[in-house]
C-alpha cells in the first residue's frame, strides 16, 4: 500500500540553489562522462566548447524538467491504461430479523478489446512524449549553440573596436599636432576627433551587447551569469562552415521528414488518437459483470449466480465516438502541417546558408586584400616611404574588413543553425550528439 509523501516547495531554497549551481559541479561530470561515453581528461575545462556547454544545458536547464515530467505522466498513464477492473464483494444484513443475510461478489468483464486500445493509446502517446522530451533536449542544444556563437561574436567585436578606437587615438593625437602647427585646418582635426567619438559608441555598445550575450548564455544553459564570469570559450572551426555542396536538397528535405522528432512525435499523437477512437467504438458494446451470490434465511442458504450489463437503448456512445474521430482529424491536420513546414523550412534554410555562405567568400576575400595593404603599408613606413597617418588609415580600413568578414561568419553560422534545426541533425564536421544522448537517457540532474 503507498502512502502519500509530501514535496513541499521553498522558493527562497530553490533561488539559492540556482544561484549556486556551477559548471564545476562534481554532478554535471559524472553526467558528462555518462553521455560522452569515456571520463573527461580535465575537470572543469579550461575551455568550454559547444559541446560541453550543451551538456551543461542538458543537466542544468529546467525546461528539460518539465519536459521529463510528462514523460513520468505518460508512463503512469500507460499503467493505468493496462489496469484491470477490481471486483466488488457487498454485504447485506437483514433488518430487523437477523435471519437474512446476503452476500454478493461480482467480477467485471471488459468486451470489444477495450483494455487493449486503451494500452495502444496510452503507448503511443508515451512515445510522444519521450520524442516531445528529446525535442525539449534539441531545443535547448540549439539556444546554447545560438548563444554561444552570439557571445563569441560579440567578445571578438570588442576586441576589434578596442583596436580602432586606439589606432583613432593615435590619429586624433596627430591630428591635433598638425593643427596646431598649421599643416591641416581645425575642421579636418574635428572630423578626425568625431570618427573617435564613433569609435567610442560604438565600442560602448558592443561592450553592452557581449554583457547581454553572456546573460544569454548563462540562461541558456539554466545557470546564473555570475557562474560564467571566469570562463573561456572555445569554436576552433568557427570561421569553416562545412561547404553548402556537402548539403544536397534531396538528403536535406529527407532528413527533415524523416529525422525530425516533432514529425515523429505528431505521428505517435495520431496513432494515439486512432486508438482512441477504436476504444470509443467498442465502448458502443457493454462490458459484463458476472459474480456468485449467497443469501442466508431462516436458516436456509441460497446460492445463485449473477450477470449484468448495460442495455446500449438511448445512447450507442455517438458523442464520446463523434469527439474521438474529430480528434483523429485533428491530429492528422496537424502531423500534416508539421512535415509541410519541415519541408519548407529546411528547403528555406538550405538556400539562405548558400547565400550566407556566398557572402563570406566575398568578406574573406575583401579581408585578404586589406590585409595584404596593410603589410605592404607596414613595409613602407618601416623603409620611410610613407607616414604614420598611412598606416594608420590601412589599419583602421583592415579592422573595419575583419569585422565584416567576422559579421558574415555570424551569418553563415547562424543560418547553419535554423538548417541543423530543421534537420534535427548536427551538420559541422566533429560536431555529434553524445554518445549516451538517448530518449531514455535523459534522466537529468539528482534533486537540488
Amino acid at each position: 500500500m503507498q502512502r502519500y509523501q509530501p514535496a513541499p516547495l521553498a522558493p527562497e531554497a530553490s533561488a539559492a540553489a540556482f544561484e549556486a549551481r556551477s559548471l564545476s559541479d562534481p554532478g554535471l561530470r559524472s553526467f558528462a562522462d555518462l553521455y560522452l561515453g569515456h571520463r573527461a581528461r580535465e575537470w572543469p575545462p579550461s575551455t568550454w566548447d559547444f559541446q560541453s556547454l550543451a551538456l551543461a544545458a542538458l543537466y542544468f536547464n529546467t525546461e528539460l524538467d518539465t519536459a521529463r515530467a510528462r514523460v513520468a505522466e505518460s508512463r503512469a498513464a500507460l499503467t493505468t491504461a493496462g489496469a484491470r477492473p477490481n471486483p466488488a464483494f457487498g454485504i447485506t444484513p437483514g433488518i430487523p430479523s437477523p435471519y437474512l443475510l446476503t452476500f454478493d461478489l461480482s467480477f467485471p468483464f471488459e468486451t470489444a478489446g477495450k483494455r487493449r486500445y486503451r494500452i495502444e493509446s496510452a503507448q503511443s502517446s508515451f512515445r510522444a512524449a519521450q520524442f516531445d522530451l528529446a525535442q525539449t533536449a534539441w531545443t535547448v542544444r540549439s539556444a546554447v549553440r545560438a548563444a554561444m556563437l552570439d557571445d563569441i561574436v560579440a567578445l571578438r567585436t570588442v576586441e576589434l573596436l578596442r583596436s580602432e578606437a586606439k589606432t583613432r587615438e593615435s590619429q586624433v593625437e596627430l591630428s591635433d599636432r598638425m593643427a596646431a602647427l598649421g599643416e591641416i585646418t581645425r575642421v579636418q582635426a574635428d572630423a578626425v576627433h568625431i570618427e573617435l567619438a564613433k569609435a567610442h559608441a560604438a565600442l560602448g555598445a558592443a561592450e553592452s551587447q557581449a554583457a547581454e550575450s553572456r546573460a544569454a548564455l548563462a540562461a541558456a544553459i539554466g545557470i546564473a551569469p555570475a557562474a560564467l564570469e571566469d570562463v573561456r570559450l572555445s569554436w576552433p572551426d568557427m570561421e569553416m562552415p562545412p561547404p553548402a555542396g556537402t548539403l544536397p536538397i534531396a538528403e536535406v528535405r529527407r532528413a527533415a521528414v524523416i529525422n525530425r522528432l516533432d514529425v515523429r512525435s505528431a505521428l505517435e499523437k495520431y496513432a494515439a488518437a486512432e486508438a482512441d477512437l477504436r476504444l470509443q467504438i467498442a465502448r458502443q458494446y457493454p462490458d459484463i459483470d458476472i459474480g456468485p451470490g449467497y443469501t442466508y434465511e431462516e436458516k436456509r442458504s441460497y446460492f445463485t449466480v449473477g450477470f449484468s450489463a448495460a442495455i446500449p437503448m438511448f445512447d450507442r456512445n455517438r458523442g464520446p465516438i463523434a469527439e474521438a474521430e474529430a480528434g483523429r482529424l485533428r491530429a492528422a491536420a496537424v502531423f500534416l502541417a508539421i512535415q509541410a513546414d519541415a519541408i519548407s523550412k529546411s528547403e528555406r534554410s538550405l538556400a539562405v546558408y548558400r547565400d550566407a555562405l556566398e557572402q563570406l567568400a566575398e568578406a574573406v576575400h575583401l579581408n585578404d586584400l586589406t590585409t595584404n595593404r596593410w603589410r605592404t603599408v607596414r613595409e613602407s613606413v618601416s623603409a620611410g616611404e610613407e607616414g604614420r597617418p598611412e598606416l594608420d588609415d590601412a589599419d583602421i580600413e583592415h579592422l573595419i574588413a575583419a569585422r565584416a568578414e567576422l559579421d558574415s561568419v555570424a551569418r553563415a553560422q547562424r543560418a547553419l543553425g535554423e538548417l541543423e534545426d530543421a534537420m534535427q541533425r548536427p551538420l559541422t564536421p566533429g560536431d555529434q550528439l553524445p554518445a549516451g544522448a538517448t530518449v531514455e537517457s535523459l534522466g537529468g540532474r539528482p534533486k537540488e
